[in-house]
């Protein structure tokens, strides 16, 4: 019988976190998604896995079984999957590196000149992620370290330095009555529709939703977009306002956006990740040791 390991990580985080709700957020899934992957693993198996209730998911007698063995599986199947890119990586001699967005700023092209200086026979690819993979890759071995807004999630099992911090600003229909406006107060934006995005990318979706800031009232969306280019449009369309870093203004200047200064609240920052087992790797020490020298600095 053929399981996909998909499945078999869907099950595991649903037996640890005792509620589809939870695990589904862990997961960055939406909880209908799991639900039908949860069923689709017990039929897959012949056996329930679970009993629901209004309280949660308590793993039946087959259910223990199976979740005493599965983080091990797991953990051996990502070692030997991140082993095996890591290995042709360094064959190649080329260092995987993720990005989201404008990744370093205008700080990128000087770390990677820097470190070409530093490791001439290595190349770099650097490879965009959407906003719906917030570790542009890092999280499951598709890269071997990533240029990243700060917070992602999963970030707390990555190794994680804070490069540079700027202001967020707002990005609205440059026929917007607050885009006359010099500075724009968060208040002023709490009713308006957002552009934001998708659900998955939770940590993610409500940094840039300003949810901390907004004492429990829930946001408007308007439009729910993962890269650049839509987000840009659905702004310029009238479907929302955005919060952004300040220098998104630079990096996506376009017709029928206006970029403002707002307040009330707190700055983005932008860092670079790696795998824990990579600390002892000299290359991606280098590609950090360079990112480190050739940004500002947390401020």
């Amino acid at each position: 019988m053929d399981v996909d390991l998909r499945l078999l990580r869907y099950f595991a985080a649903v037996a640890q976190a005792g509620s589809l709700t939870r695990a589904a957020e862990l997961l960055y899934v939406s909880q209908p998604a799991l639900t039908k992957q949860v069923k689709q693993l017990e039929a897959l198996l012949g056996v329930q896995l679970f009993t629901r209730s209004r309280t949660g998911m308590a793993l039946t007698e087959p259910g223990r079984a199976l979740a005493a063995r599965v983080p091990a599986l797991l953990a051996d199947w990502e070692e030997a999957l991140r082993e095996t890119r890591s290995t042709a990586s360094r064959a190649a001699r080329v260092l995987r590196v993720g990005f989201l967005a404008s990744a370093a700023n205008e700080a990128t092209q000087e770390i990677v000149a820097a470190f070409g200086r530093l490791r001439p026979d290595w190349r770099v690819d650097m490879r965009q992620a959407s906003w719906s993979n917030p570790s542009a890759g890092l999280a499951d071995g598709e890269v071997d370290v990533a240029l990243l807004r700060l917070p992602f999630p999963g970030q707390e099992a990555l190794r994680v330095a804070v490069l540079l911090t700027e202001p967020r600003c707002v990005a609205l229909p440059s026929t917007h009555p607050l885009a006359e406006r010099e500075v724009i107060a968060l208040d002023d934006l709490r009713d308006e529709p957002f552009v934001a995005a998708p659900e998955e990318t939770g940590w993610w979706r409500d940094h840039w939703l300003a949810v901390e800031e907004r004492g429990g009232a829930p946001a408007r969306i308007g439009a729910v977009t993962d890269q650049p280019d839509a987000w840009l449009t659905a702004i310029a369309n009238g479907y929302g306002v955005a919060l952004a870093p300040e220098s998104s203004a630079r990096f996506y200047a376009r017709p029928g956006v206006t970029y403002r200064p707002v307040t009330g609240v707190a700055p983005s920052q932008v860092g670079v990740a790696w795998p824990p087992a990579d600390d002892d790797n000299p290359v991606v020490q280098d590609f950090v040791r360079c990112c480190l020298d050739h940004t500002p600095g947390p401020g």
